[in-house]
This record gives C-alpha cells, structure tokens and sequence, in this order.
C-alpha cells in the first residue's frame, strides 16, 4: 500500500490553510506519498442546530464543502497536484475526523496548522491541533 500524508484545512478560512497545503505537498512528494486532504464540517445531525437543517441543506452544505475543498487545493498547488489528491469532507468533531481518516487511510503523517493567535490556554497550538498531535498514532507535521 502507498503510503499517505493527510492534510488537515479548514475551508472557511481558505488563507490561513495554504502554507499547511504547500507543507503537505512538499511531504508527500519527497516520500512519494499520496496527498490526502481532508475539511471537516459541524455535524448537522447531532447538534442542537440539527432541526434547522434538513436532509436536503445537508447534502448542498456537503457538496459545497467538497467544490470549496476542490477549489482551494488546485488554487494553492496547482489542477495537476488536484487531480491527484484525495479531496475528503467530513462531518463532525475535526480533531475526531482527521483522526478517524488517519487511521482508515494508513497515513504516515498528519500536517495541521497551528494556532494563528497562541493564548493561555492553546499557547503553541490550536484545541484541535494538540488533540490530534496527543491522541495521533502517526508522527503529526504542525506548520505555524
């Protein structure tokens, strides 16, 4: 099996999740590694927000994550690196979802970004960056 390297971005904030991208990119390729990249969405079915959403908002919501996720990748590597990633929209708790994704597609790493703002609390990364780096059974890439 080829080895993998998932990219953790997050969509809604498409600046921020380029220089992790590029990171990524650069990882995979010096490993020949296939360039997973994934983006998490709330969990419409179990919040209390669920109500207002229905199955057919889902779906759009789902489909729009996914040309989003499209889009940003080929804009910040490039249609050839694109069409070679693996584009996967989750739904859920992120750090919960890469994850889960890690350890169905094997990857050998994990590239997150870190906190933009370090506070008290997330003083070197982000809540959902330190639970994927302490609960990870890969080695996790943190790119500030």
């Amino acid at each position: 099996m080829k080895k993998s390297v998932l990219c953790a971005i997050d969509i809604s904030q498409p600046n921020r999740g380029a220089n992790t991208l590029r990171a990524a990119a650069k990882l995979a390729e010096m490993d020949d590694a296939q360039l997973d990249v994934i983006t998490v969405i709330p969990d419409f079915g179990t919040s209390l927000v669920s109500g207002f959403f229905n199955e057919e908002q889902q779906h759009k919501i789902l489909a729009e994550a996914k040309r989003k996720l499209n889009e940003q990748v080929s804009s910040v590597l490039g249609d050839e690196v694109n069409e070679k990633a693996r584009h996967i929209v989750a739904s859920g708790k992120s750090y919960q979802e890469i994850l889960k994704v890690a350890e169905a597609a094997q990857s050998s790493l994990i590239v997150v970004g870190g906190a933009r703002k370090p506070d008290f609390a997330d003083y070197l990364l982000g809540p959902n960056a330190s639970r994927v780096v302490r609960h990870s059974t890969c080695s996790v890439y943190v790119v500030r």
